[in-house]
């Protein structure tokens, strides 16, 4: 779920975008212009914003006019604070598309690493994300009638519009992420369709590890060209990516020599694995020099030459390894790449310049069509995990990607060996509970003296113990070491606080009290039974709850249009619970919320995630306008959640990260 910044802004994904410092000084700036000004307006906007540093200094008046102008219809209408920060983050981003890397005084304020990619696709990208998706949806009886894109036109990003396509790409990188049944089609979509579309597409992106931070459904409703391709080029990215790992190809075993060097293999991010397995075949090719990117060390083309003519020697063209003209070593690499049947994902003029994106996505299509790896299972019993580890890499895979989502400074690849520093921990948990982190005894990487990273993680597990978390025996060693349970651990309770931290940020609603697990437990049990529905949850971990019938009825007690009962299961057999669950994830997300945990979750009743769920569906339903949005619908409910408060639930989804370190 989002960090909470302050309560200037209701909008989850605006309070992902700024601290809680930048928030307050562009709030500042915002009254003084409506003091100045009276009523604010978008016209008023281009010469008001003058002051602001990224945006003042690296556009000029007439450049901001003429972009507002191209980006709203109307000029005349009034702006509140969540529309200015709309605008002003746009307007940057803008800025930092024309100017790259030069801008001056760059904020921290588009601190994704997404904002990069963003701004540098070319239209040679863009061509080859057009044949991607021609080649993989061809066969979609919806899309038949918009496909092939011509990749000459804007044509990608009119389809794009009503979210269906990039829903569906996103099924095709990782199969089954988004149930179809909760995806909008058809031929005439209205707003409230389009942009759940476009939610769904978003929350599910953020879901299989897409950084879309600075992005919102209006962006794609409109067809902003950078931002939509840079969701599709991340989506593609992690597509052909899939592979990169000892469970989908335990041959990669072959480039390591023992179970240690499996360990730290495994720990690796998928590019990092490509350039090893690259290297690894390079070295059987007599090739000295070490490749590190997709970039500059593969410009000349030699490298590619030297891989293609290990990999398929059949198809080798001598004059491939003796051409000294880089363009023509390049056209010589796609004609044998042609011959072995691999997809062009790039062109001659891609190679020499050194476009990564365009290199990556070619190697690790090669990769995928011939990897050159031994077929015999040796060493592969190091990679054997035991059930303990599996639900330990299901954990990190969510806990990895909530933290990618809220926009910290870096992007994470693994939470045992990335966080091992402290600094994202701290960033963390300045985001969930904003002002809290010591900065001025907190050190930024790259760390070189391990005390400095010890000094990090003490006040990461000071501000734990502030927070009430459970961390007997753990200190900020543990985590320097990357002892796995004892960060999951700490994760969780990091997670569970924002969730609650948020809900408590709704006072309104609470009305002035804390939230417990309690209160998200009556909650949910007071929305099914007030929807005149028998279902009923006594716990998180109550095993009835794998049929996934109960977040069926919450869902449709807080958007009676949500569920088409038509296409829900009985939920008795396995079969039956996994469409049900998948169905709930894709439903929910498609509202709003933002959750990172998979079906099995679900149909095995994972306490910690069945909380998520429950808590992501109730801050979702509490900050949506109705007539009726509080804790308790009555006095009787008001009663059952005072009792409720002062109850032992709260441990029910956080025993086991106890158990977890006092058992250590």
């Amino acid at each position: 779920m989002a960090g909470y910044v302050g309560v200037l802004v209701s909008d989850p994904w605006l309070q992902n975008q700024f601290t809680q410092v930048e928030l307050r000084s562009l709030k500042s700036h915002f009254d003084t212009m409506k003091r100045e000004k009276g009523c604010l307006t978008l016209a008023d906007l281009p010469s008001q914003m003058a002051k602001l540093k990224q945006v003042g200094e690296n556009l000029t008046e007439q450049e901001r006019e003429s972009f507002i102008r191209d980006s709203y219809k109307c000029l005349d209408d009034v702006v509140d604070f969540e529309i200015f920060l709309r605008v002003y983050l746009k307007l940057q981003a803008h800025a930092a598309a024309r100017m790259g890397n030069n801008v001056k005084n760059s904020s921290a304020f588009l601190k994704s690493p997404t904002s990069t990619l963003l701004h540098t696709i070319s239209e040679s990208e863009k061509a080859s994300y057009v044949a991607h998706i021609n080649n993989y949806l061809v066969g979609d009886e919806f899309l038949k009638k918009f496909l092939p894109i011509d990749p000459s036109t804007n044509d990608l990003f009119e389809i794009s519009k009503d979210g269906v396509l990039i829903c569906k790409l996103i099924n095709v990188a990782v199969p089954g992420t988004i149930d179809e049944r909760a995806i909008n089609m058809k031929r005439m979509l209205n707003p409230w369709e389009r942009n759940e579309n476009h939610t769904l597409c978003l929350n599910s992106a953020k879901a299989i590890g897409c950084t879309v931070v600075n992005i919102g459904t209006q962006d794609f409703i409109e067809g902003r060209r950078h931002l939509v391709l840079g969701v599709i080029s991340q989506i593609i990215k992690i597509q052909l990516l899939a592979d990169l790992n000892l469970k989908k190809t335990p041959q990669l075993v072959e480039l390591v020599d023992d179970s240690k060097d499996v360990e730290e293999l495994m720990n690796l991010p998928p590019e990092k694995i490509l350039l090893r397995w690259m290297n690894f075949q390079l070295k059987k090719a007599g090739y000295n020099k070490i490749v590190t990117n997709f970039s500059s060390d593969i410009k000349d083309g030699e490298a590619y030459a030297r891989l293609l003519n290990v990999l398929a020697p059949e198809y080798i063209t001598p004059s491939m390894l003796t051409v000294r003209d880089p363009s023509e070593r390049a056209k010589l690499v796609l004609e044998h790449a042609d011959r072995m049947g691999c997809k062009r994902y790039l062109t001659a003029k891609d190679i020499v310049e050194g476009s990564p994106n365009l290199n990556l996505a070619f190697v690790a299509h090669i990769f995928q069509h011939r990897n050159g790896l031994s077929t015999e299972a040796k060493q592969i019993s190091f990679v054997e995990t035991s059930p303990d580890e599996a639900q330990m890499s299901k954990e990190e895979r969510s806990f990895r990607f909530w933290i990618n989502s809220l926009g910290n400074s870096s992007y994470i690849d693994n939470v045992f060996e990335d966080l091992r520093d402290g600094w994202m921990l701290l960033e963390t948990l300045d985001k969930v509970s904003p002002g809290i982190v010591n900065w001025k005894i907190a050190t930024k990487p790259p760390i070189k003296m391990p005390f400095r990273k010890v000094e990090n993680c003490n006040q990461v597990v000071k501000i734990g113990k502030q927070l009430k978390f459970s961390l007997v025996n753990i200190a900020g060693n543990d985590v320097v070491q990357g002892n796995k349970k004892l960060i999951l651990a700490y994760l969780w309770q990091l997670m569970r606080c924002n969730m609650l931290q948020l809900l408590k940020n709704l006072r309104f609603h609470s009305h002035g009290k804390e939230i417990t697990d309690a209160h998200i437990l009556e909650w949910a049990n007071s929305k099914v039974r007030n929807s005149g529905s028998q279902s009923h949850m006594t716990s998180f971990k109550d095993k009835s709850l794998s049929t996934g019938i109960f977040f069926l009825e919450l869902l449709s007690s807080v958007h009676p249009r949500a569920i088409n009962w038509s296409l829900v299961t009985k939920g008795e057999t396995e079969e039956q619970k996994k469409m049900n669950a998948t169905y709930i994830i894709s439903i929910a997300r498609k509202l709003g919320c933002s959750i990172f945990f998979l079906p099995e979750d679900i149909i095995e009743v994972n306490q910690k995630m069945i909380l998520t769920l429950t808590a992501s569906i109730m801050y979702w339903h509490l900050k949506e306008p109705s007539e009726d949005q509080s804790f308790a619908s009555s006095d009787s409910d008001s009663s059952s959640m005072d009792t409720a408060s002062t109850s032992t639930l709260d441990d029910t989804a956080s025993e086991s990260s106890a158990d977890d370190i006092s058992n250590r």
